[in-house]
């Protein structure tokens, strides 16, 4: 059974309010989905992934408005929802703790998945500075199969994939807050994790210029085989396209390189 997904591309600018920008998005993200059984939205598309001073001040908890209000849409179009991922915070014993945190939403609006950013950007600097690191994988049973989550600096991490593949992956949703300069990485790298997973991913970034960083939009569908059913361009978009879960099957069948693994 072909299952309709759409890749919400938003565009985020420093001059978008974001209560704004949430109210905008959610309308957007309603009305495609109405369409769609399956919608996925950026990295931290509410802020912008390089808005750092605004990850702590914008920061909810899990069950907060953003993720209640993800819930209603998801229950309202009966369409699955990946919402992307949001500044969270959780209250522990030590204080605040803050996470970049992915949610999925099922048709009835159950929160049904939970995935906390194990790779931090930062280099000592950016979100590292504000947020923890998750410590688990998370895989979600989707329309498109075992689905693995993965978040933005996540997909240079290939272990990160194989081990997910390992659990029984057979997609991959990635949001994305992906620069412009390293456009070239995200492009092959989406590419590759395809490829050599035998997966699909599905890889969506946001578009427009935040925290004085230009974001290369280019969200992307990719095929077990590698190959990209659809690709946007740099702006604002919705990427449409319908996917045969079944071509993963039938490509391990007929390919079974992920058999031949002699290291683990």
């Amino acid at each position: 059974m072909s299952v309709a997904v759409a890749l919400m591309q938003v565009a985020i600018t420093d001059e978008e309010p974001v209560a704004e920008r949430v109210a905008r998005v959610l309308a957007m993200t309603a009305e495609v989905a109405a369409d769609h059984d399956l919608v996925v939205l950026p990295e931290l598309w509410s802020i912008g992934a390089f808005a750092i001073d605004l990850m702590a001040p914008h920061a909810e908890p899990i069950d907060g408005p953003l993720c209640r209000a993800l819930a209603g849409l998801a229950a309202d179009t009966r369409a699955w929802v990946f919402g992307g991922s949001f500044p969270e915070v959780r209250i522990g014993p030590d204080g605040p703790q803050h996470f970049n945190t992915q949610v999925v939403l099922d048709p009835t609006g159950a929160l049904v998945a939970v995935y906390r950013k194990v790779h931090l950007f930062g280099f000592n600097g950016g979100e590292a500075t504000v947020m923890s690191g998750g410590e688990e994988l998370t895989l979600v049973d989707s329309p498109l199969g075992p689905t693995g989550l993965a978040t933005c600096y996540d997909l240079r991490f290939p272990e990160l994939f194989r081990a997910m593949v390992d659990r029984g992956a057979q997609a991959f949703v990635l949001p994305a807050g992906w620069p412009e300069r390293r456009q070239v990485h995200w492009q092959v790298l989406a590419r590759a994790r395809a490829i050599e997973n035998q997966s699909y991913v599905l890889a969506c970034n946001e578009s427009g210029t935040h925290g004085g960083v230009p974001i290369a939009g280019l969200s992307m569908v990719v095929d077990p085989q590698g190959e990209v059913l659809a690709e946007a361009g740099p702006g604002e978009e919705v990427l449409s396209v319908t996917i045969d879960p079944t071509r993963v099957a039938a490509w391990r069948g007929a390919f079974p390189a992920l058999e031949d693994r002699r290291i683990r």
